[in-house]
């Protein structure tokens, strides 16, 4: 873990925050001894949040394609066959 000067992070606050960034935490030590530890804030929300895409098809289009996927398959099909059947 990086450990800074306090007259140094005054004067490298942008290298200080990235170090942050980057390495989880960094320390601040005073000349008096007393130490401080800059971390990242964590995001709020759930990693599986992600930004949509837009794919230019419709409500009708998207279901029609599910139903085309959960319509059954003959038992002679090899591609819808699982290992060993």
């Amino acid at each position: 873990m990086k450990v800074f000067t306090y007259t140094k992070a005054r004067q490298h606050l942008s290298e200080l925050l990235d170090k942050a960034s980057k390495e989880g935490e960094v320390r601040i030590k005073r000349k008096d001894g007393q130490e401080f530890i800059v971390k990242p804030r964590k995001k709020k929300g759930s990693p599986l949040d992600v930004r949509g895409i837009d794919v230019d098809i419709s409500t009708v289009e998207i279901v029609q394609f599910i139903r085309e996927g959960r319509r059954p398959t003959s038992l002679g099909d090899k591609e819808t066959r699982g290992p060993g059947d």
